[in-house]
């Protein structure tokens, strides 16, 4: 895949307000293929709040894939005007998307948006057409508010929803809860060297900080649940088995292994220090640290490892859906799951610090939007 993409973005109502839904599709700009689809859909809403959708549901995508630019064509000119900065957001209830929006596109190096012809965005209509299928049990053709029209109206529930607002993000449904728990100190931690697939186990002190992580697990609202208790999921290695072990003596839960939550496979830079490696490999090392489609001599790239982790979320959210589960892995998978949650470019991975058995919370929604409730917190060692 090339980092620049194609955002194909629909929605609509049938009703205005009325059952509504939306569609995207990422393409690669060089080769027109398909990367990623998304049809959402939305209970009640407006055309425009529909559009709005559909745009946010295709920026997410282009994310989740590690995409640098992005070009959206849209069939909406209320929605590529307002965006493009042509034309003030008049209606209150389309604020809030249009500025979720922007925060979306500010994740990214470039994006540009042009209107194109009906004609010319069928894919993501049918898309935002089978969205509405399924909310009314239908085969009617979308509605369309026309081009200019602001009509406002975020979207309201279906009745058959099981619902847990999210703040302002308007998320619906009910979310899988994710406890990232990094593992503890290891030797190679300690000597700050690249650590990724060799196999160390943790020191006296790394055991410590994760017993620590587990009792505090334990006693957090979900995890020791009436309906049952939150399943571990842990990379294989054996410092992440001994601390989701940990977790799972405090908690009494499941322990399962993903080879999704593995961390980055550094290489030939495995076991080298920062120092050594800038030294012995002074370009490439360089470039590493800035573009994330580098590749460590024999190793992953950062895109690579956030493309395994994107799929392993997926999996993860269609096997434990609206559950709590605690994922316990290596600080680039937790990051690429942060990244996911904010929507954000590679750029996360270069900026964000975490610690040894730190631990962070994000809640997944089954419409595609995500919360990060809690990032890095280590008080449990105190």
């Amino acid at each position: 895949m090339s980092t620049r993409v194609v955002v194909e973005a629909d929605g609509g109502s049938r009703g205005n307000p009325g059952p509504a839904g939306c569609g995207a599709v990422v393409r690669d700009a060089e080769s027109g293929a398909v990367l990623a689809e998304r049809s959402i859909g939305l209970g009640i809403a407006t055309n425009n709040a529909a559009e709005y959708q559909g745009l946010i549901a295709g920026l997410r995508a282009a994310a989740d894939l590690g995409a640098a630019e992005v070009e959206v064509r849209m069939d909406s000119k209320l929605v590529v005007e307002q965006m493009s900065g042509r034309w003030k957001v008049k209606h209150e209830n389309l604020r809030p998307l249009a500025a979720e929006a922007r925060q979306l596109v500010a994740g990214f190096e470039w994006v540009h948006f042009e209107w194109v012809p009906r004609a010319q965005n069928a894919h993501a209509d049918r898309l935002a057409n089978e969205a509405m299928d399924q909310q009314t049990g239908t085969g009617q053709v979308s509605g369309d508010a026309g081009p200019g029209v602001e009509d406002g109206g975020a979207a309201s529930t279906p009745s058959t929803a099981r619902i847990r607002p999210a703040g302002w993000l308007g998320a619906r449904g009910t979310p899988t809860k994710v406890l990232l728990l990094r593992h503890g100190q290891t030797p190679m931690s300690i000597d700050r060297r690249y650590s990724g697939r060799g196999d160390v186990a943790l020191t006296e002190l790394g055991a410590q900080q994760v017993r620590a992580a587990g009792k505090r697990l334990a006693a957090m609202d979900g995890v020791v649940a009436p309906d049952g208790i939150a399943p571990v999921i842990a990379s294989p290695l054996t410092r992440t088995r001994q601390t989701a072990q940990a977790v799972v003596d405090a908690t009494g839960g499941e322990l399962h292994f993903h080879d999704g939550l593995l961390e980055t496979d550094f290489g030939d830079w495995e076991g080298l220090t920062f120092l050594e490696a800038a030294e012995k490999y002074p370009q490439l090392h360089r470039k590493w640290l800035g573009d994330s489609g580098v590749q460590p001599p024999g190793g992953e790239s950062l895109d690579e490892v956030f493309q395994r982790v994107t799929a392993t979320r997926d999996d993860l959210l269609e096997r434990y859906a609206g559950r709590t589960i605690i994922v316990v892995s290596h600080v680039t998978p937790i990051k690429a799951l942060l990244r996911l949650a904010l929507g954000v470019g590679p750029q996360l991975f270069y900026r964000l610090h975490l610690d040894l058995a730190s631990l962070s919370i994000v809640e997944f929604y089954p419409d595609g939007n995500a919360s990060v409730r809690l990032v890095n917190d280590i008080s449990h060692w105190s």
